[in-house]
C-alpha cells in the first residue's frame, strides 16, 4: 500500500507529495501527522534548505479536509501533542514555521484546508489551468481564526474578506490578482519551473534564509485577545450545531444550491 505522504530529497530540496489521488488528496489526520513528522525530521538538520509540497496526480493539489477520516497510527509523542492541538494545526504550523522556505506547487485545484496549506507556504506556483476557493460560507461553517489570520497575512484583509465572504472560485489571472499564487506556469513546465525556484533558494546562505524567514514570521504574526478568541470559538460552535450546516452538507451532496435559514 503506497504511503499517503511521499517524500524525497534532491540537492538540498525536499519534495513532499500528498499521495491520495483517488480521494483528490484530501487531508486526513494520518496524512497531516505524516506531513508534520516529515517536516519535523527535516527541521532537525540542514540537509533540506527548501521544501516543495504538491499533490499526487494531475487533478488536485488538495480538495480540503476529509472529515470522515480518523487517525490510525499515532506514536506517543504525537498522542501527547494531540491533547492540546489538532492534526491540521500541527501540519500548518510545521509548514509555516519550517526553518527554511517552503513552496506549494499547485498541480491542480485547491479548496478549503488544502488552500490553507498552500497559503502557509512562503511561495505558491500553480499550473495555469487550476482553480482555488474557500467554500465554508456555502457549507454553513465558520472558519477558524488561525486560518483566517493566515490568509489575511498573505492576501491582505480586503482580499481575504472577498475570498471567504463570496466563497467564489478563482481561476487564471484572478489567482494572481488575489495573491493566491505568486506565478502561474504551463502544466508541462510546472515541475521544471518549481524545481528551478527551489534550487535557487537552496543555493542561498542557510543562515540568511533561516534568519529572514524567522523575522518575517514574527512580523506577520497577530494573535486574538482571549476575549476575541472566546467569541470566535462560540461562533464556530453555533455554526457547527446549526440547521444551516446540515442543509449545506445535503445541498453539496445533492449538487443543488443550499437554502439557508440563519439558524
Amino acid at each position: 500500500m503506497p504511503e499517503i505522504i511521499a517524500h524525497t530529497i534532491e540537492n538540498h530540496v525536499g519534495w513532499i507529495t500528498l499521495n491520495r489521488p483517488e480521494k483528490k488528496n484530501t487531508l486526513t489526520p494520518d496524512l497531516l501527522l505524516g506531513l508534520h513528522r516529515t517536516l519535523k525530521d527535516w527541521a532537525d538538520t540542514d540537509a533540506v534548505r527548501a521544501v516543495v509540497i504538491t499533490g499526487s496526480g494531475d487533478r488536485a493539489f488538495s480538495a480540503g479536509y476529509d472529515i470522515t477520516a480518523i487517525p490510525t497510527k499515532i506514536d506517543p509523542e504525537e498522542a501527547e501533542l494531540l491533547k492540546t492541538t489538532n492534526p491540521l494545526t500541527l501540519a500548518l504550523d510545521a509548514v509555516k514555521f519550517f526553518p527554511y522556505p517552503t513552496i506549494a506547487m499547485l498541480n491542480g485545484y485547491a479548496y478549503g484546508a488544502g488552500l490553507n496549506l498552500a497559503v502557509c507556504c512562503d511561495i505558491r506556483i500553480g499550473a495555469d489551468d487550476i482553480a482555488a476557493g474557500m467554500p465554508p460560507a456555502k457549507l454553513g461553517l465558520v472558519y477558524h481564526p488561525e486560518g483566517l489570520a493566515q490568509f489575511a497575512e498573505v492576501l491582505g484583509m480586503a482580499r481575504t474578506r472577498e475570498l471567504f465572504l463570496t466563497a467564489a472560485t478563482f481561476r487564471g489571472d484572478a489567482l494572481l490578482q488575489m495573491g493566491l499564487v505568486n506565478r502561474l506556469d504551463s502544466r508541462e513546465t510546472l515541475r521544471e519551473t518549481t524545481a528551478a525556484v527551489a534550487g535557487s533558494i537552496a543555493a542561498n546562505a542557510p543562515l540568511s534564509l533561516k534568519g529572514m524567514k524567522t523575522i518575517l514570521n514574527h512580523l506577520g504574526s497577530a494573535a486574538l485577545s482571549d476575549e476575541a478568541n472566546a467569541e470566535a470559538e462560540a461562533l464556530i460552535a453555533e455554526a457547527f450545531n446549526s440547521r444551516d450546516l446540515k442543509e449545506g452538507q445535503l445541498a453539496f451532496l445533492e449538487k443543488r444550491p443550499p437554502v439557508f435559514e440563519g439558524r
